[in-house]
């Protein structure tokens, strides 16, 4: 079986269609339509076209893309942290196509989230490429995250293990090995480990301290 087809979501800062005599709006939907004909010719299929506005969570969340495609073709510092605060939830790669070419608004996009940040369009066989590449960077960023919480979480647990095992040294004369030996006990009889016996140790302690 072959890879399933993604769904990307489109968003914009054009809202509506632009009265011809706004030069600049007709200029962005254009450019606009450009880049979704880019995206189709690619070989995606163009889920939904959504504003980037208040109801941008709830839309996402009812949608549910694969990969965000954010159009800005100025302030597109706030158009990505908008995305960003829209998807905190359920993070997907953002891609950011953009007329600026600001290697401080660079520097910030990718700060803020985005995964691959394109100038000035791109042509359509470059299009897959590109966004493999951002969802490869996104995966591997998800996976360090992940990597790097639970590396957080064993610290903090390997320090209320310690806590637990001084109170108990402290409070019953037990030397090291002995005061982890029985929370080690207590954990096997009662089916939980030994973070989670030292944990409830330390409530009781305060409770009764």
């Amino acid at each position: 079986m072959g890879k399933p087809e993604l769904r990307l979501a489109v968003i914009t800062m054009a809202t509506s269609i632009p009265d011809l005599a706004d030069e600049e709006g007709w200029d962005e939907a254009l450019r606009l339509r450009a880049l979704i004909r880019g995206l189709e010719l690619g070989g995606y299929r163009i889920a939904g076209l959504l504003g980037a506005d208040a109801q941008l969570p709830e839309k996402l969340a009812a949608l549910a893309p694969d990969v965000l495609i954010v159009d800005a073709e100025s302030g597109a510092r706030d158009a990505i942290e908008h995305v960003v605060w829209a998807s905190r939830d359920a993070p997907r790669p953002i891609v950011l196509f953009t007329e600026e070419h600001d290697p401080t608004h660079v520097r910030e996009a990718l700060a803020a989230g985005v995964v691959a940040y394109v100038v000035a369009g791109l042509a359509p066989e470059r299009v897959r490429p590109v966004i493999d590449v951002a969802i490869a960077r996104f995966e591997h960023e998800q996976q360090l995250r992940t990597e790097l919480a639970a590396a957080k979480g064993q610290l903090a647990e390997r320090e209320i293990v310690n806590r637990a095992k001084a109170l108990l040294m402290q409070r019953h004369g037990l030397e090291e090995p002995q005061a982890y030996a029985r929370l080690r006990k207590t954990a096997m009889n009662q089916g939980q480990t030994i973070a989670e016996i030292s944990r409830r140790l330390l409530e009781l302690a305060d409770l009764f301290s």
